[in-house]
């Protein structure tokens, strides 16, 4: 995949799970809301830093291999302050909790990390 493929892809990312979001909302649904607003509430801090919370949200998507969700945590982990050499020791206990199966998903991961890189979200 080229770099402005690579872009496009996140872009679109992005932006689909920002209209999706909205769309599963507007259903209305109260226990819907309640999960989405639970999921938000979970990664502020407390007890731990929201730092590490997504750097736990990172390990756990990378062992389930949902790429949208590593995405998605990838930018949090950015967001939260975690550097990359963070993200990668964090990446490599994925690694070892789901073993084999998880190279894929760090290659997904390695591109996305690559690109937010190119947008200077990190120091």
């Amino acid at each position: 995949m080229s770099d402005s493929e690579f872009k496009n892809r996140l872009e679109q990312f992005r932006q689909k799970r920002t209209e999706q979001n909205e769309k599963v909302l507007d259903l209305g649904h109260l226990g819907i809301k309640r999960f989405f607003n639970m999921d938000a509430n979970t990664y502020r801090d407390g007890a731990l830093d929201s730092k590490t919370k997504e750097l736990l949200g990172l390990v756990a998507s990378s062992v389930l291999r949902c790429n949208d969700c590593i995405d998605y945590h990838l930018e949090q982990c950015a967001k939260t302050g975690s550097t990359k050499e963070e993200i990668v020791d964090a990446l490599n206990v994925a690694l070892i909790v789901g073993g084999s199966i998880v190279i894929p998903h760090m290659r997904h991961a390695v591109g996305t990390l690559e690109f937010l890189e190119e947008e200077g979200v990190f120091n």
